[in-house]
């Protein structure tokens, strides 16, 4: 394909390193601050985020740093929700419920923030970047951050989902990312499993065919792996699990304890946690609700109904109930402060 636009350049980074945008806690302002700081683009996962509380995150960021950073937002599915009722879902988990000595919650009446005032908050905090993924927001989001001069990042699992963003012309980078990556399936042409293309394939595929530049995330911890993608096409790598285990990341101990442990072949698609397949490590929530096969509810549904479970996990330092989103690689986690992981992947790069 044709040369690309200079991405270091478009994102005001000085490393092609962006940190994955990983919602629920994890990506603390201190974190998004440190990666930013260190030369590479710094994301605030906000998709479970309210409003108010995706405005506060950003001052609290620019509060650390003066550099670039992004937020990421989860676009809701448009389509049908196929999946149990919340009810007969709830009931599955009573046995985990009582293992960790929880009450039986109340179904909730809403299962996620609104998805345009969440917008509305990035666009008002004068986010440097803004993305994106489960699908394409409606044309007036896009539009509203492109005028404003936002970068705006979608994210794709197959070529026709990456030519899909940037046939919108209000697309300025896709992240392609490959079955190898942690956490949620980005997927939403197809069904999941025609999205689980490997990274080099589909890297491969985007160079061929894409003109917008591309971000390769999925199994990448090191910088000769970066180096890798982007001799593959890529002109930036995202990594997610790598800064899992970093001291400004906000997830639980336990989380980062386990995480250490991981192995590559250690890791499971499932959708028991949250109702959309996501990536993590393998443990007893998610064998005995693959043994038992029980309802689950569509997504967001279903995570709300196991947050109680996920929550008591943490507190109580069980990490066989929590949710473990890591990508393949995680046997190469590092425990290290941020600025020292950077550094460690801008020595890697030069070298491989």
């Amino acid at each position: 394909m044709s040369t690309r636009p200079d991405l270091g350049g478009r994102l005001g980074i000085r490393l092609p390193i962006l940190q994955a945008p990983m919602a629920g806690g994890a990506t603390t302002p201190e974190l998004v601050a440190a990666v930013s700081n260190a030369g590479g683009l710094g994301a605030l996962g906000a998709g479970y985020m309210q409003p108010e509380a995706i405005a506060e995150a950003c001052r609290a960021v620019r509060r650390l740093t003066d550099k670039p950073f992004q937020v990421n937002l989860f676009v809701p599915d448009s389509g049908p929700n196929e999946g149990a009722p919340a009810a007969d879902a709830n009931a599955a988990l009573a046995p985990f419920r009582a293992e960790l000595g929880l009450p039986e919650p109340e179904i909730a009446n809403r299962f996620a923030p609104d998805f345009a005032r969440q917008a509305e908050a990035a666009l008002s905090a004068d986010v440097p970047a803004f993305s994106f993924t489960f699908g394409i927001p409606d044309e007036a989001i896009l539009r509203a951050f492109r005028e404003k001069g936002v970068t705006v990042i979608g994210t794709a699992t197959t070529l026709a989902e990456a030519l899909t963003l940037e046939d919108t012309g209000l697309v300025d980078v896709v992240v392609a990312q490959g079955m190898e990556a942690g956490g949620h399936r980005g997927t939403f042409l197809v069904d999941y499993e025609q999205g689980l293309v490997g990274l080099l394939p589909l890297l491969q595929e985007l160079q061929a065919k894409l003109r917008l530049p591309v971000v390769a995330a999925g199994g990448i911890m090191t910088g000769q792996g970066i180096a890798a993608a982007m001799r593959a096409g890529a002109g930036a790598a995202q990594l997610g699990t790598a800064f899992l285990t970093c001291d400004e990341c906000g997830i639980p101990e336990v989380y980062k304890r386990t995480l250490e442990t991981g192995r590559d072949d250690g890791t499971a698609l499932t959708r028991a946690f949250s109702g959309k397949p996501a990536r993590g490590l393998r443990n007893r929530f998610i064998a005995e609700m693959a043994e038992a096969n029980p309802p689950i509810a569509p997504y967001p549904v279903q995570n709300t109904l196991t947050k109680d479970i996920r929550a008591a996990a943490a507190r109580q330092g069980r990490p066989e109930f929590l949710s473990l989103w890591a990508g393949q690689g995680v046997a190469l986690c590092r425990r290290l402060p941020a600025s020292q992981l950077m550094a460690a992947l801008e020595r890697e790069m030069a070298a491989g």
